[in-house]
């Protein structure tokens, strides 16, 4: 009895094993179970000889295949005559339609479920030359409009996207938001891009490029490194190096990010980013446009390429050796980025030529004549910085490395002052570490959207004001809105004193900076929008960060702002050539202008910034005019 019920046991449970393989098992059940009543039917049609009635006899074969029709069409059995072949007949259809209809709902359930699975964007990539996207931010949306542009001289572009959401949910946001996506094509999978399995799905091993977004929530650095970290340390990884660009917030996290992603990642440190950004435009207004024009694929963009050419030559001279691209930097052998080098640093072999250009196809030399007019060329004159007075309404994260910023570049004798009313900023001042000779910072707690508390700054005795997001404290809408209310009525604290007041906002969303315009505020820096650019281009140039990170280094070479009439005279139409010949002898590189005219003359909407322009082209300055340059201070 013992031997019996164990054999049940045994074969129940080796038919619940079978049964919990799915539809397979499910289909090679009922096929079996089809072959069986078949196969019976046939041999007991041989043996008995049951005939259709007026017909003779069938053999095995005749009596599979006369089972086999009947089992797969009911309807075969109508013209069947005799009862005895009748019977035979009713018993294998009534099998048959059982059997089949499991069969039918077996294979709809296992299509709806493979169907299922393909919707949860859990399927292997197999493209090869793509670009990876980890994680979800809203800053997804302008670093794929960036890549789609990337794209479009290239056959077949991919964008590959993972993150730990429900995948139609991504690609119904991408439709939604990205307006054209031209030539390229978004994959999107749904995953954990710091787990190794999952990050298999993506095919990295023969991507073009990963970048790695900060993403919302907890403890989002941590994260981005833990991905990085599963990338280069994975045992299936590829020999060659990937091209990873990755973003942080805190600056603080940025030393262990490189110690995991060594020479394959760059970082870009979002934070620091924008913080010295917006310090670098509230001291010189229409700056934030030089740095959009110089990250935006749409425009001129950095290169970094060897040039033959050069080979031998000063770099004073190779500045002078283009027309239509400018020549900022060198990148040495050893991967050094160097900007606006000693006019007599001298291009060796292995030396990449760092170079604002239209597109790496229009890099060529100038063979044309110069006709640089050297008499109107002016001598450099110096200007005394003089003590500033800055206002920052508003607080966020960003808050300490501007105020920290802010006193780098400052004159002795500075004065900050921060107003807000945000829960912890009057904590975050008090930890500023500033020397007070060079600025002195006070700390006042008030609303920035009421008029009245505005007033009381007097606002119109500042030589510059800075609006920040709550960021920290509310989404990004409604820091938007906060922001937009303390514009309009900054302008009209302006519109009644009768004074210009310099006012540069950060802005969270780029849909809002068109709402924020009629503010008439001098400048808007766009945070999600900018880390956006930079990651993307991180991703096309392996040595944009580092590019980047000296442009923005109060050591390094910088960009400022400075009126044409200090480098050439304006009583006559001068050609950019003369204008760079000028800047060379100041040790400075002109990289463009910025032109006070009408809005409508200006397409893109740079307000008036002209980045790499044809630099024989003769243009009538006029006195309000600016040229842009890399300088040193």
């Amino acid at each position: 009895m013992k031997t019996r019920s164990h054999w049940r046991a045994r074969l129940r449970y080796e038919f619940d094993k079978s049964m919990a393989g799915g539809a397979i098992a499910l289909i090679g059940w009922l096929t079996l179970i089809s072959l069986v009543v078949i196969i019976l039917a046939g041999i007991f049609l041989a043996i008995s000889g049951i005939a259709p009635e007026g017909g003779e006899p069938v053999g095995f074969l005749e009596g599979v295949w006369e089972s086999l029709m009947r089992t797969m069409d009911a309807g075969t059995m109508g013209g069947d005559m005799g009862w005895g072949f009748r019977m035979v007949s009713l018993v294998v259809t009534v099998i048959g339609i059982f059997v089949f209809s499991a069969l039918i709902g077996v294979i709809s359930s296992g299509l709806e479920d493979k169907l299922s699975e393909l919707r949860k964007g859990r399927s292997r990539v197999l493209e090869t030359d793509h670009t990876i996207i980890l994680n979800w931010s809203p800053s997804i949306f302008d670093v794929i409009n960036e890549l789609v542009i990337a794209n479009q001289s290239r056959r077949k572009p991919r964008i590959v996207i993972m993150a730990d959401k429900d995948k139609v949910e991504m690609e119904d946001e991408i439709a939604t938001k990205v307006e054209d996506l031209k030539n390229t094509r978004i994959i999107c999978r749904s995953g954990d891009p710091t787990d190794l399995y999952d990050l298999d799905i993506v095919n990295a091993q023969t991507s073009r490029s990963i970048i790695v977004l900060s993403p919302e929530g907890e403890d989002a650095d941590s994260r981005v490194v833990k991905s990085v970290l599963a990338l280069v340390n994975d045992p299936k990884r590829r020999i060659e190096p990937y091209k990873i660009a990755a973003e942080i917030r805190d600056g603080r996290n940025a030393e262990v990010a490189r110690i995991v992603g060594g020479h394959e990642l760059q970082l870009v440190l979002a934070d620091d980013l924008i913080s010295r950004i917006v310090v670098h435009t509230s001291r010189q207004s229409g700056l934030s446009a030089v740095y959009s024009e110089l990250l935006d694929f749409d425009g001129c963009e950095i290169y970094t390429l060897e040039q033959p050419e050069l080979t031998g030559k000063p770099f004073g001279a190779a500045v002078m050796s283009y027309e239509n691209c400018s020549l900022i930097g060198i990148c040495d052998a050893s991967g050094t980025v160097i900007l606006n080098p000693p006019p007599a640093r001298v291009f060796e072999q292995g030396d990449r030529a760092i170079i604002i250009a239209e597109d790496d196809a229009s890099i060529r030399i100038w063979n044309g004549n110069l006709e640089i007019a050297k008499e109107t060329i002016r001598p450099a004159a110096k200007r005394e910085r003089q003590p500033e007075r800055t206002l920052v309404l508003g607080w966020n994260r960003r808050g300490p490395i501007i105020a920290s910023e802010l006193a780098r570049y400052v004159a002795p004798g500075s004065h900050l002052t921060i107003a807000a009313n945000s829960a912890a900023f009057d904590r975050d001042v008090g930890n500023l570490d500033i020397d007070p000779t060079v600025m002195t910072v006070e700390c006042r707690v008030v609303d920035t959207s009421d008029r009245t508390s505005l007033d009381a700054l007097a606002i119109p005795s500042f030589d510059h004001v800075l609006v920040l997001g709550y960021s920290d404290d509310l989404s990004a809408q409604g820091a938007d809105t906060r922001t937009l209310i303390t514009l309009l009525q900054l302008r009209r604290i302006a519109e009644r004193s009768g004074k210009r007041v310099s006012v540069v906002s950060e802005m969270i969303d780029i849909r809002n900076r068109q709402l924020a315009e009629v503010t008439r505020a001098d400048d808007f820096v766009v945070s999600n929008k900018l880390v956006s650019l930079m990651l993307a281009q991180a991703s096309e140039n392996e040595f944009m960060a580092a590019i980047f990170n000296e442009l923005l280094d109060e050591k390094g070479s910088e960009i400022y702002m400075r009126p044409v009439t200090d480098y050439v005279s304006i009583n006559q139409p001068a050609n950019f050539f003369t204008i760079s010949l000028a800047a060379l002898r100041r040790g400075e590189i002109a990289i463009g202008y910025r032109r006070q005219r009408e809005d409508d003359a200006d397409a893109r909407k740079l307000g008036g910034v002209t980045v790499n322009p044809l630099r024989s082209e003769r243009i009538t300055y006029s006195a309000r005019d600016m040229v842009i340059v890399l300088a040193a201070d």
